[in-house]
């Protein structure tokens, strides 16, 4: 009798200590997303939501907070509950770039938890169709000849479109003057129309004005040719520069249990290996990644690493 006694005490002991969540998520998960709906990053979001709903048999909300350039929603997710029913889904250069080019009222290195990375996109150096250069070498070439001649646009200053260029122009040491736009439409429109001679985007985003022939991609900023422009070199077969991507992945507020971190970077890691998922990556413009959360830690110190390397050029221009 005593030894029943103590073995339901055990029992009960067991049930009674294990964590409130070990049986997660038994309620819906909401992921913040801080861009609007539509953009690339929501519609990453969006497939990997669907994804963790089908295998945790759980509503997983998008929820897009949108403002001051994605900073309002990252630093609403920072200060939310760590239960794991609040995830982040965004960029890493939010916690890299952002802190160096704006006031931003959270601690990118504190406050969210790198679980891992769903997806990256290269930048593209393009230029316009009439500029004396079909190469990345010429480009360079043609540049140092007329130093301080030539135009290049962005999505913005401090944004990653100007970034990106500026290490770029930096590593090939040229003179070239910066035209900020708002946004990359406006930025494009002008490559095209000759006002400004150069300008990076993701592939995704010059592909339609690559069918009419009014631009030209010179190099991919990643460090292996991108599964969208095979046929595009990369930068750094010409240029000592460091892959320069957008990586968009998971984050939850610090303090959000391990068990469930390692939940979605395992089921997010399962879904990138497969090819129906993959590719529903690659037909919308993007790189499948699927790393580990120690991976991602290593991608943002990386990241963060590049625009330090720039943070004086970043400043001036936004002077």
């Amino acid at each position: 009798m005593l030894k029943a006694f103590a073995g339901a005490a055990l029992a009960a002991s067991i049930l009674f200590s294990a964590p409130a969540h070990a049986s997660w998520p038994d309620r819906p998960v909401t992921i913040v997303v801080p861009f609007a709906a539509g953009g690339l990053t929501d519609v990453m979001a969006r497939l990997a939501a669907a994804r963790l709903r089908d295998r945790f048999e759980q509503t997983f909300v998008v929820q897009n907070e949108v403002g001051a350039g994605g900073i309002l929603g990252t630093a609403n997710a920072a200060r939310a509950r760590p239960d794991g029913y609040t995830l982040f889904f965004g960029p890493v250069s939010l916690l890299t770039l952002s802190p160096m080019t704006a006031k931003v009222n959270y601690d990118p290195e504190r406050d969210l938890t790198p679980v891992t990375i769903l997806a990256s996109t290269p930048f593209v150096i393009t230029v316009n169709e009439a500029f004396p250069a079909r190469t990345l070498p010429e480009f360079v070439a043609e540049v140092k000849k007329k130093p301080g001649s030539y135009a290049y646009a962005s999505a913005g200053g401090g944004t990653t479109t100007h970034a990106a260029s500026l290490i770029v122009l930096k590593a090939a040491g040229l003179q070239i003057i910066h035209v900020p736009y708002k946004g990359v439409a406006p930025a494009f429109g002008d490559l095209v129309a000759g006002h400004v001679q150069m300008a990076s985007a993701s592939p995704v985003e010059i592909k339609p004005h690559l069918s009419g022939g009014k631009v030209r991609p010179l190099g991919v900023t990643s460090q292996t040719r991108s599964q969208q422009l095979a046929d595009v070199p990369t930068v750094s077969e010409t240029l000592p520069t460091p892959t320069v991507a957008t990586c968009n992945g998971f984050f939850v507020p610090r303090g959000t249990p391990q068990e469930v971190v390692d939940a979605i970077a395992k089921e997010v890691q399962a879904a990138v290996k497969t090819k129906a998922f993959s590719d529903k990556l690659i037909q919308v413009g993007l790189e499948p990644v699927g790393s580990t959360s120690e991976e991602m830690v290593a991608t943002i110190a990386a990241d963060k690493q590049n625009w330090l390397a720039i943070k004086g050029d970043l400043a001036a221009a936004a002077q």
